[in-house]
């Protein structure tokens, strides 16, 4: 059937009445109530979706976008229809908003199907709000324009700037070491977050922003607008014209999600993720977005991809600035611009242009570009990519190291393992004078990891020990299978692979083990002999930690999760061979 015959808008996706005529009449008469004429109920419709909460501090101007949004729409000529999902307010959620990304996803995913809707601006942008989005419209079978909340302004502090959340950590650990007093950490507080909008930082909602704008689901140029910044509302308004334009288009001018999410663009995705030092949680969402259409996102591809490819944005955590400096200095076009002779250019993007067009287009109109905050590809801020991949007998499948924000000295070490069972345990001795552990020791999280009862955290980013601090101690060696916040700094390796929980060998370590770490040679070791290994296996089954639910939810997610290397989605959510 052609383009030019089938259904569109209210006539789309007919309720199944067993009378297709009855649903129409039906449907246009309920949608009728609501106040539209019959020349608006004739029109295509868009659906605008939206994740909108009192829980999503992030998503405090949500509203506006919203109509923004229809109001680019009605200009197009076309019906806007709005509709919330889940919204996944990262601080506000139990145990980790980790946990509730898939059931987001399959929200976006099921209304899309499900509503007749000719293409649809999604708006989002919270840690795991915007990977939900991008996992849940892969497959949609009407064209997809993200739109992203934009990230928050810095506040003045004592001659200073602040921006969530990479400051608050920071100041956290010197009212930790006694650096600062309760005073102090209060005025901070009040300072960290003060405007609507995803953290000033390259956390993981600015990473995953930079990250859609590369695939080519955002408009060009939208990324990095702050959230307050009028070219916001903007940017919103040109998706809801956009998303109009796609869905009058016919044959290959269409452009699903599918045609625009390929091996390609997440090569140019992970080439940018490098470049930005952006976060380690990109590597999961990115393998979960990208396993929804049967694409891998292999480590070892990503160490090749690091090596070539240095960071280049000067950007907390990794560098100085901010995101509304990077927006300034010509956002992620003009890391693009930098990258371009590393980048696929044949991409499709959402905007009808491929990648090397955009950039074509963007060097006639000789966009500026601030070299101090992006650096140029031959003189960047760092030599090599901001993520590297271990692996070795503590991480056969793979751990995660952000070396963009870690101490090099660190990055070849044997140390000491000092071993915390859980999240309970840690918080229960971490702080204790008595705790038996050295600056040159390795501690050692384990039960964090998706299958965890603890389901994968942002509770990497360990403290160091209060007595260390103290003396002074800013950085030591840290391995979990937990996350960390994109926001986060510090030598820490992330998503051992298997988890504890799921009997992989970081489950058996114990205190006094040797453990060895090379980013050279890509290796993360845990020097006990197999014997030893499988009399520990025998005495405690790692599996053990794994929590037992019942029903709902939880239930579904026990039963179904994947490890960090399946992207910690759900095995029936994957691309089907």
């Amino acid at each position: 059937m052609s383009d030019e015959i089938k259904p569109r808008g209210l006539a789309r996706g007919l309720t199944n009445y067993g009378d297709n005529a009855f649903s129409l009449y039906l449907r246009r008469s309920m949608a009728s109530s609501m106040g539209y004429s019959k020349d608006m109920l004739n029109k295509p419709v868009i659906g605008i979706c939206s994740s909108g909460s009192g829980y999503n501090n992030c998503h405090r101007l949500m509203p506006e976008l919203v109509e923004a949004a229809k109001r680019g729409v009605l200009a197009a000529g076309g019906l806007p229809i709005d509709f919330p999902t889940i919204s996944l307010g990262e601080v506000f959620l139990s145990p980790t908003s980790m946990m509730y990304r898939n059931l987001m996803s399959m929200d976006v995913e099921e209304m899309i199907r499900a509503q007749p809707m000719d293409a649809v601006v999604v708006i989002g942008g919270c840690d795991k709000t915007m990977p939900a989005q991008l996992m849940g419209a892969a497959n949609a079978e009407v064209p997809v324009v993200h739109c992203v909340v934009g990230p928050m302004m810095t506040s003045p502090y004592n001659g200073d700037r602040l921006g969530a959340c990479t400051d608050c950590r920071r100041f956290w650990g010197k009212y930790r070491a006694g650096e600062i007093d309760e005073a102090g950490i209060n005025r901070v507080e009040t300072g960290l977050a003060t405007t609507a909008g995803t953290c000033a930082v390259m956390g993981t909602a600015s990473t995953m922003a930079a990250i859609a704008e590369t695939l080519g689901m955002l408009l060009p140029g939208t990324a990095t607008i702050p959230a307050i910044h009028a070219d916001r509302i903007r940017a919103a308004e040109a998706s809801g014209v956009r998303a109009m334009e796609l869905a009058l288009a016919n044959g290959s001018d269409k452009l699903l999600p599918r045609d625009i999410i390929t091996k390609e663009s997440v090569e140019n995705a992970l080439r940018v993720l490098l470049a930005i030092g952006g976060s380690t949680n990109a590597i999961v969402h990115l393998t979960a977005v990208a396993g929804r259409l049967g694409i891998p996102v292999p480590l070892d591809r990503l160490n090749v991809l690091s090596d070539e490819t240095p960071v280049i944005v000067d950007l907390k955590p990794t560098g100085q600035h901010y995101m509304e400096d990077l927006f300034a200095a010509g956002g992620i076009g003009a890391v693009l611009k930098e990258l371009r002779p590393l980048l696929n250019l044949d991409c499709m993007t959402v905007a009808g242009e491929t990648l090397g067009q955009r950039l074509d287009r963007e060097l006639e109109e000789n966009l500026w570009c601030d070299p101090e905050v992006v650096k140029p590809l031959t003189a960047p801020y760092q030599d090599k990519g901001g993520l590297v991949a271990l692996f070795g007998s503590l991480a056969p499948r793979g751990a995660i190291l952000k070396r963009s924000a870690a101490d090099p000295k660190l990055f070849e070490t044997e140390g000491r393992a000092v071993v915390f069972r859980d999240l309970a345990d840690l918080a229960a001795r971490i702080d204790s004078d008595d705790l038996d552990v050295k600056p040159d020791d390795v501690l050692v999280l384990q039960n964090a990891g998706p299958k965890s009862p603890a389901a994968m955290p942002e509770a990497g980013y360990l403290p160091i020990p209060k007595k260390l601090a103290r003396a002074g101690l800013k950085d030591m060696l840290r391995i979990s299978d937990a996350r960390m916040s994109g926001t986060a700094f510090g030598t820490i390796v992330l998503h051992v692979t298997p988890e504890a929980a799921d009997g992989g060998p970081l489950g058996l370590v114990r205190d006094g083990d040797r453990i060895r770490v090379s980013v050279e040679n890509r290796t993360i070791e845990l020097l006990v002999d197999q014997a030893e290994l499988d009399k520990r296996r025998a005495a405690s089954p790692p599996t053990a930690a794994q929590p037992e639910f019942k029903r709902g939810y939880r239930k579904i997610y026990m039963d179904h999760v994947l490890q960090a290397d399946g992207g910690v989605d759900f095995d029936f959510l994957r691309a089907v061979d």
